[in-house]
């Protein structure tokens, strides 16, 4: 694997054992924009901004806010070089009613590529994901229909999200048994709070196979951020989402994070840049996807890319959220 660049102050690293490079950290549409932010000025000033600070890759889904977010974030990035630009989005998630409008059967995959693609704004995808698997479609029909994508040029490179581990090897059998262009990248959920599926299984197999790894929820919808210290602030992501509250805002959480307070302020920086840090820093990742609602929390969450964690920290942080 070739090495990581830096442009712009950001850290490009390559996508697996491709040619394409990813920034180090990336903005994701994922119940922000379209969901809790609306203000399209503000959108705009997030999305210019994190450009600016050398973001190249846009993570979206249609499932996001029903497709508002790939409506709002494509306004934006039509005003940047396309060229600059790493743009995903994703299909697997019910968008109505209808039982076929779900799933990774060719219908949907095709029908939705071509809406993301409208509401987008933009000619191709570089990165399209299958948003979890679909046991009940073959998977020799999601694969041809999404190498007949990349054949057409509509998507560059396809992924997957949540898949796992042998899920993954699977479709890597299958595509180089036909002859079909293999999944290049997967998309899990990753931080200090959940560890053992990625570390265990997902990331082993995925750099055994040469993909990269594009990772969301770095600190945990907020947790490790240290906003739920002392209780759940009404508007937050976890007073809005209760299956999350319940999976992250337990008592041994809470007493992890607030010990992670002295480590950021050795290092001088906050827990959640501590946190996105320490996610930079594992085997594996090409890139980590962040969230913003405004702009002083995406300035936080870049600068993450400031804190240097030595092997002695990385075992502090271990000790503190044990793998398991």
């Amino acid at each position: 694997m070739s090495e990581e660049i830096v442009y712009k102050g950001m850290p490009y690293r390559p996508l697996g054992r491709s040619g394409l490079r990813l920034s180090a950290l990336a903005l994701g549409g994922w119940t922000t924009f379209g969901g809790s932010v609306r203000d399209r000025g503000l959108v705009r000033q997030i999305i210019h901004r994190a450009f600016e600070r050398g973001i190249n890759f846009f993570d979206i889904a249609d499932v996001y806010a029903r497709g508002e977010s790939e409506r709002m974030m494509g306004e934006v990035l039509r005003e940047l070089p396309r060229h600059e630009l790493v743009i995903s989005s994703k299909v697997f998630w019910p968008m109505s009613d209808d039982p076929n409008d779900r799933g990774l059967s060719r219908k949907h995959i095709v029908e939705s590529v071509h809406k993301s693609l409208k509401r987008i704004g933009v000619d191709y995808l570089d990165l399209y994901f299958c948003h979890r698997y679909d046991p009940s479609t073959p998977l020799e029909e999601t694969a041809r229909a999404m190498d007949d994508l990349v054949r057409q040029g509509k998507v560059l490179y396809w992924g997957t999200s949540e898949w796992e581990a042998s899920q993954l090897e699977a479709v890597h059998a299958l595509c180089e048994d036909k002859g079909l262009y293999p999944p290049q990248v997967e998309q899990p959920q990753y931080h200090l709070l959940a560890r053992q599926r990625v570390e265990g299984a997902v990331a082993p197999v995925a750099q055994k196979l040469g993909m990269g790894m594009v990772t969301w929820s770095p600190l945990a919808s907020g947790m490790l951020s240290g906003k739920y210290d002392e209780g759940v602030p009404e508007g937050t992501r976890l007073a809005q989402i209760e299956w999350l509250r319940d999976l992250v805002r337990t008592e041994a959480n809470v007493e992890r994070v607030r010990r992670m307070k002295t480590l950021a302020e050795q290092h001088g920086c906050t827990r959640a840049q501590l946190a996105i840090a320490w996610v930079m820093a594992q085997p594996g990742v090409s890139s980590v996807i962040l969230g913003a609602t405004s702009m002083a929390q995406l300035e936080e969450n870049l600068g993450a890319l400031e804190p240097k964690l030595s092997e002695a920290s990385l075992r502090e942080l271990d000790a503190l959220f044990p793998r398991g």
